[in-house]
This record gives C-alpha cells, sequence and structure tokens, in this order.
C-alpha cells in the first residue's frame, strides 16, 4: 500500500495494523479526503492477510476526531449535496465488513463523525482525558454514519437520547460506567494498551478469532436460537483445521501454539 496519504497513515507493527488519523492542526475532523483515504485503505486491509487486528487511532494532543469538517460542509452547492459527498462512499460499512477485530483508541474530544468511527469498532479504549458528544442536534442535521443506531445498542436507550437531543457529552469515566468503553488508561498509555491487547488478540488462532467476531456482530441481531445456530455452523468446520489440532496438541504439551490460519 502507498504511504502517500494527505489525512491518514497507515503502518503495520508484526501482525498488528494502525490507521492513524493524521489532520491535528484541525483536530483531526472527518473531511473528503480523510473519507477518500480511508476507504482505500480500509479496502486494501480488507484483502490483506497478513494483519490480525487493527488500531484506529488519532495524531495530536487533543483529538481522536472532533466530528465533520463544517468548513468543506459550508462551502459546498448546498447542505444536501455536501452530506451526499461526503457519505458518497460507505466508509462505515467497510470497517464493519473487516474479519479482523478493530480496537479504538481515543482520545480527546471524540464527538461526531469521531465516536461513529469509534462505534464502529469492536474494542474501545480510552484514554482519561477523552470527551464524547454529539453534536449534530445543534447544527439541525442528524448523525450520518449511524449513531442513533449504535450508540443505543452500546449504552441504554436513555443516556443515548440524552447525548444525541441535548448534546450532553460524557467524560472518560462515564463512558466506562455506561460500557461505551472497555477501558480507561492515562493518556500516556493509551497506545501501549491498545498495542498489547492487539497483540494478545494476535497469538490466538485467526480463523477462530474471525469467526468468533461474525458471530458476536451478526448473532448481536438474532434471537438466541438462531445465534447458537449461527455458532454452530462457524464453528464446525473449524475442528478440522490444521490450527485447531495444534492448538489441542500445544495445550496438551504444555507449550505456546504456533498457529497457521489454516
Amino acid at each position: 500500500m502507498t504511504p502517500t496519504w494527505e489525512t491518514i497513515r497507515y503502518e503495520k507493527n508484526g501482525p498488528v495494523g494502525i490507521i492513524s488519523l493524521n489532520r491535528p492542526r484541525s483536530l483531526n475532523v472527518y473531511n473528503l479526503k480523510m473519507r477518500d483515504e480511508l476507504f482505500q485503505v480500509l479496502g486494501a486491509i480488507r484483502e490483506d492477510k497478513e494483519p490480525g487486528c487493527l488500531i484506529l487511532r488519532g495524531e495530536g494532543d487533543k483529538a481522536f476526531c472532533a466530528g465533520a469538517d463544517l468548513s468543506e460542509f459550508l462551502t459546498a452547492p448546498s447542505p444536501i449535496i455536501a452530506r451526499q459527498a461526503r457519505w458518497g462512499r460507505d466508509v462505515w460499512g467497510l470497517f464493519l465488513s473487516l474479519e479482523i477485530p478493530v480496537i479504538a483508541a481515543l482520545h480527546g474530544y471524540v464527538l461526531g463523525s469521531g465516536i461513529e468511527m469509534a462505534l464502529c469498532c469492536d474494542i474501545r479504549i480510552a484514554s482519561d482525558d477523552a470527551v464524547f458528544g454529539l453534536p449534530e442536534a445543534s447544527l439541525g442535521i442528524i448523525p450520518a454514519a449511524g449513531a442513533t443506531q449504535t450508540l443505543p445498542r452500546a449504552i441504554n436507550k436513555a443516556k443515548a437520547l440524552e447525548m444525541l437531543l441535548a448534546g450532553v457529552r460524557l467524560k472518560a469515566e462515564d463512558a466506562y460506567q455506561l460500557k461505551l468503553v472497555n477501558r480507561v488508561v492515562p493518556r500516556q498509555t493509551l497506545l501501549q494498551t491498545a498495542t498489547e491487547l492487539a497483540e494478545r488478540i494476535c497469538t490466538r488462532a485467526p480463523l477462530a478469532v474471525k469467526a468468533m467476531k461474525q458471530a458476536v456482530v451478526r448473532g448481536m441481531d438474532m434471537g438466541l436460537e438462531a445465534g447458537m445456530e449461527l455458532e454452530s455452523r462457524l464453528g464446525f468446520p473449524l475442528r478440522f483445521t490444521r490450527d485447531a489440532e495444534e492448538g489441542v496438541r500445544a495445550f496438551m504439551e504444555k507449550r505456546q501454539p504456533g498457529f497457521q490460519g489454516c
């Protein structure tokens, strides 16, 4: 993949891929260029067999992502056309379609499009300075990347409505209490914590990790019986893989397994 991105950076640290939103002077706000570059890099990651986990983070000290670029919104021919252009490429669908786990490392302002990107990730780790919010109602619009659906699924409906309708913001500890984030860590250890978790996931059997993610994500919208059947269908073929054989043998021999993803 080409490294000549303007609004993002992508690197691999062994089996861990890291996407960094890279507009720190603009608080990493989401614009058309970022949309296009995320669309390209996520598409490439989806086809890449090397990464076993992905981290999404923001550059700079002040924000993971402070929302959409309102200067673009206001200079377009009309607000309607601006929003159509901004969401013309389904970046959010690409996030959700990734087979590998995605960890969001969140700091500073996590607003608007920022919280929507975070909600598309599987695991969210926040620094103690993180602030979460959805300001769209104060702008005369509603979220356009799923927050009205993903936020109530992540936290309770009443609190989600308070954030959506009144623009109430959450501090990191409040987000943790509401289960919006998995954990809160000091700012200086945020990336290290996310990387250690990603590396731990990458030591697990890749096919099993992907199957479990699919079972959870798809099963959330099913009844229990259908979800149990989905788990069975996804799990049965894994019993006949080399990784399953290696995992059992390694357990019996009291050693670390060497998974191959087959």
